[in-house]
């Protein structure tokens, strides 16, 4: 299985740069990003945020989880939604890490989703 290190290695090397060059970018330094890369620690998770947003790839790419920088593909009928649904009762907690805090649109957007799952989870349905 590939590492995060081999991943984030990789990455910085499809991207031309040496690690004092992205240490630099990431606002971290050569030896960080060479203890990454090693896996000698772990990395932080802002950290890893800031790799699959300057280099546009995904977290399943960071994590070896699949070999296509965008990840990958996942596709849920509308009857696999509502089963996710029912069956994770923790889903709410996903609903939450998808909407970043301090927007009134994302604020109610989030309260929206939240409400269509829980009516849904109790057999409540809008017709």
């Amino acid at each position: 299985m590939v590492t995060v290190g081999t991943r984030l290695r990789i990455i910085r090397k499809d991207a031309g740069l040496s690690q004092v060059e992205l240490g630099k970018l990431a606002g971290s330094n050569q030896s960080a990003i060479n203890r990454y890369e090693t896996d000698r620690v772990a990395v932080p998770y802002r950290m890893l945020i800031w790799y699959a947003q300057y280099f546009d790839v995904s977290m399943d790419y960071i994590f070896g989880l699949c070999d296509d920088k965008r990840g990958r593909i996942v596709t849920v009928s509308p009857e696999g939604a509502e089963e996710y649904v029912r069956r994770k009762p923790d889903w709410s907690e996903f609903v939450e890490a998808c909407f970043e805090p301090g927007s009134e649109l994302n604020r109610k957007l989030k309260q929206m989703v939240l409400n269509m799952a829980e009516e849904h989870s109790h057999g409540v349905k809008e017709g």
